[in-house]
């Protein structure tokens, strides 16, 4: 009974404070905290725009785009997180903003590695003799028993669709989930049934990781191609952000909505879950910035063209013919 008469601070069930609120109420920790974090999302756009002019006067036309997309990803998470820590109740359009721009990242990727390889063209040429292997993650990594496919213009145009759908939808169902908001249908906390983010996150969740399949085969495949060219360090980041951006700020989201999380006012519960994921995204982001400054930044020179010896650094994955 003295628990059911517990008071509960009445900040515990209101929204999210508003940015002046928060200004007011910080301590010396607090403010130490907020500084060193908007400083490192500051430095972490800085070097992206240092980035950016790099890569327009050092690198191939036909990269320069897809080079910058990719880059960009750690820095655009970093600096809407940012927004979102001083910015509380903004914290559901920064989380969509940062989710749109890395949906399109994921599509980026996958054209990066075909244009590191010298284009379309080229991937066919060296694929001639080549088959891909499916049976990978994130949908299929256990079915061993699916066949190898043939490398066409087909495979090469559903491989790209395959992403590129992600790219599309995930803008068209945030720009759903912000008109239902509008109307007061879409409640990322309302897990009811009832609810609009029930239906919508888990079909996102689904697009997602049919846009990661392909991205992965076609990894698989190059690795060995683009092993001078840094590609695996290059796909651990690409797959750092991911699991960062999205599969931790969902934990801890998670954690927060069924009170694992204690309110602190003024946060309740919910919107110190959602300021602890974006403080922790500023500080990882400048981070995967540091490391892709290092990886992105070199020379673009042609790869040599594949020679009749398979060279270990020029060869394909090869996969023999089951016949």
């Amino acid at each position: 009974m003295n628990g059911s008469n517990r008071s509960i601070d009445p900040s515990c069930r209101e929204k999210p404070p508003h940015a002046i609120d928060i200004i007011l109420k910080l301590d010396i920790f607090g403010i130490i905290l907020y500084s060193v974090l908007t400083f490192m999302a500051a430095v972490s756009m800085l070097l992206f725009i240092e980035e950016c002019i790099y890569i327009y006067r050092k690198v191939p036309s036909n990269k320069k785009s897809v080079i910058i997309w990719v880059n960009g990803a750690a820095p655009v998470i970093g600096t809407m997180s940012c927004l979102g820590m001083w910015i509380p109740r903004a914290t559901m359009f920064t989380d969509m903003t940062s989710a749109c721009y890395f949906a399109i990242v994921v599509f980026k990727f996958l054209i990066m590695m075909l244009e590191e390889v010298g284009g379309d063209e080229a991937f066919l040429r060296r694929a001639a003799k080549h088959k891909l292997k499916i049976s990978t993650g994130p949908c299929c990594c256990c079915c061993l028993c699916l066949p190898h496919v043939d490398i066409t213009r087909r495979t090469l145009f559903l491989l790209k669709l395959g992403s590129f759908q992600f790219a599309l939808m995930k803008i068209v169902f945030t720009v759903l989930s912000i008109v239902l908001w509008t109307n007061g249908t879409f409640d990322l906390a309302d897990l009811s049934i009832t609810g609009a983010a029930i239906w919508i996150n888990p079909f996102v969740g689904i697009l997602t990781i049919i846009a990661l399949w392909p991205v992965a085969i076609s990894f698989m495949h190059l690795r060995l191609v683009l092993r001078t060219l840094k590609i695996i360090p290059k796909y651990a980041m690409y797959q750092l952000v991911l699991i960062l951006s999205q599969l931790q700020t969902a934990i801890i989201n998670i954690l927060a909505l069924n009170g694992t999380i204690a309110c602190t006012p003024p946060f309740s519960a919910a919107s110190r879950g959602y300021m602890m994921s974006q403080q922790l995204l500023i500080l990882e982001m400048f981070i995967i910035t540091l490391v892709t400054r290092l990886l992105y930044r070199r020379q673009y020179d042609p790869l040599p063209v594949e020679e009749h010896n398979d060279n270990e650094n020029t060869k394909m994955v090869m996969i023999p013919d089951s016949a």
